[in-house]
Formats: C-alpha cells, sequence, structure tokens
C-alpha cells in the first residue's frame, strides 16, 4: 500500500472533490434564478450575502462518499438506502428519482424500481455522472477501479447504457486528474478517459471534445457536444469533461466557461468542480467556497476502521 492508496488520504481526496462539486452545483444553480441571468453575461457573482444552496447533485454525491468511507467501496443496497434516507424533495430531484426514492423507502427493491424506469429501458440522465467524481477521487491510485465502481453505482439509479457511461467517464476524469504524479495535460486526460469508457454515445461525445481542444469558442463546443439541455449523460458528460480538462489548474475559468453557455448549470458545473476539486482544496477558490452551504452534518467525520 502506497501513502496515496490509504483510507485516510482516500477519503481527504473524496471530500475535496466533494467541495468542489457542491461549489460548482451551488452556484451554477444560482444563475436559474431570472435576477442572476445578466450576471452571468458578464461573469459576475450573485449579488447580496446569502449563502449559495446545493441541490441534488450535491446530495447524492453525499451518499457516494459516505458509503466509501463505511464500506471502502460501493455497497449498492448501502448506496440505495443512503440516497433514500436523504432524499429532500426540495433539493430539485427528477420527477422519477424522487418517486423512485419515496418507494425505496417504503421498502421496495431499488433493483426493480431502477429496472422498471422508461419503459424497462432505465435512465440515460445525467445524475448518475453528477454525484461521482468524489469517487474518482477516491480511487486517483486506480483510474480503472474507478470506473468499475461508478459502473456500480450508476446502476442504483440508472441502468441505461448511456448513464451508466456517463459516470464511468466522470469517475476516471477525476481520478487522473488526482492523479498521485500531477494532473495531465487536457489531451492526455481525454485520451485516458476514453480509453476507459465502453464504446457509447458518451463515449464518441468524448472522442470529439478530445478534437475540439483547440476550440476558444465554449459556445461553438456546446452547440456540438451539448450542455445538458435535455438532461441526459451524453448530452452533458462530453461538454464539461472538455471544459475540466482545458482548465485543470483554474476553477473560476473553468466555472465560467461552463456556467456562460448556459443548459444544464448546476449540473454541468458540478461535475467540473468535482473534476477540479479532486486535486485538492487548495484548487477551490476560497471566497467562493466560503459562500457555499455546508456539506451535511450526517456526513462521516472519517473513515471506518
Amino acid at each position: 500500500m502506497t501513502p496515496d492508496s490509504t483510507s485516510e488520504r482516500r477519503y481527504a481526496r473524496a471530500l475535496s472533490s466533494l467541495r468542489g462539486l457542491a461549489l460548482g452545483d451551488a452556484l451554477g444553480s444560482q444563475y436559474f434564478v431570472p435576477v442572476n441571468y445578466p450576471l452571468l453575461k458578464r461573469r459576475e457573482l450573485p449579488v447580496g450575502n446569502e449563502t449559495w444552496q446545493w441541490t441534488d447533485d450535491t446530495e447524492m454525491a453525499c451518499s457516494v462518499v459516505a458509503v466509501l468511507a463505511e464500506h471502502g467501496r460501493i455497497d449498492q443496497d448501502a448506496l440505495a438506502s443512503s440516497f433514500a434516507h436523504h432524499h429532500d424533495f426540495d433539493r430539485g430531484y427528477g420527477p422519477a428519482v424522487n418517486r423512485m426514492l419515496r418507494l425505496v423507502r417504503e421498502g421496495q427493491d431499488w433493483r426493480t424500481l431502477a429496472a422498471e424506469l422508461f419503459n424497462g429501458q432505465g435512465s440515460w440522465g445525467n445524475g448518475a455522472a453528477m454525484r461521482i467524481a468524489p469517487l474518482g477521487a477516491w480511487y486517483a491510485d486506480d483510474p480503472e477501479q474507478a470506473t468499475h465502481q461508478a459502473e456500480i453505482s450508476a446502476y442504483t439509479t440508472h441502468q441505461h447504457r448511456e448513464a451508466v457511461c456517463g459516470a464511468m467517464a466522470v469517475a476516471a476524469a477525476a481520478a487522473l486528474a488526482a492523479a498521485p504524479a500531477g494532473p495531465p495535460k487536457a489531451a492526455d486526460l481525454l485520451d485516458g478517459v476514453i480509453a476507459l469508457v465502453p464504446r457509447s454515445a458518451v463515449g464518441a461525445g468524448l472522442r470529439r471534445a478530445r478534437d475540439m481542444l483547440d476550440y476558444g469558442d465554449a459556445t461553438t463546443v456546446a452547440a456540438v457536444l451539448g450542455c445538458g439541455r435535455r438532461t441526459s449523460a451524453h448530452d452533458t458528460v462530453p461538454f464539461a469533461l472538455w471544459s475540466a480538462a482545458r482548465s485543470l489548474d483554474d476553477y473560476e475559468r473553468a466555472f465560467w466557461t461552463t456556467a456562460q453557455v448556459g443548459g444544464d448549470v448546476d449540473t454541468t458545473c458540478a461535475i467540473v468542480g468535482g473534476v477540479l476539486g479532486a486535486r485538492g482544496d487548495e484548487a477551490l477558490p476560497a471566497a467562493w467556497l466560503a459562500r457555499t452551504e455546508a456539506l451535511p452534518a450526517w456526513l462521516p467525520e472519517a473513515v471506518a476502521r
């Protein structure tokens, strides 16, 4: 075991990624408020001293981290139970997941419920991807295992191939960004992710993203790759990872680049924030973090022994 593979070090990385994810999620969600629309165009923060509140993206990511801390890996039953137990209807969950988590709380089997979604096809939404970056940070010493555990985690709510591949891609990106030897260059990051993701629409989008790394206009890139307007994994993940790869050393730049194109802003910014946060707390803008809602008290303070 190396120093980077100890449970304590893994948990520290996961928490840093979670803080980055929560910041991107919470700040991104502020720009759904009509009064803040003009501020986004000018790259200005919301006025006032109100705390930026995070959404379901962060709440579900907290369950991922809590299960890792308790089990050292993804336990699907524990994860589904945590999702259901901590489910807050007011955090912005989609209707299908709202119903599913309520039924899980009432004693129904998540396996059956997740498999039945969308006429038995399973959900291909971006929910499995939006919550998974901290798992990638946990497995920074083993990106292949990160994708395997991300796949396992996705099935608790999203069983469509594209949703699963989206989660695998984000976990791989976070693992590579948090690599003990230091973050890779943009092209190397996306090449590494592409190598770890099965053939899929998500994978095809990532290859297009790789080919567009030299594009300076994010709006053009989002028009090609998507930016979450359809809330599907393949409409969300490629652009988010394009943005993260180009700004691994600059959280603020990554946030504004991601948010300004619109779409599912809280989710794309949560993904980007989680990937950059995997590099450690020093990658996060302290002044922004201070305005972000605190993580929930139910998160473990340390890994289980």
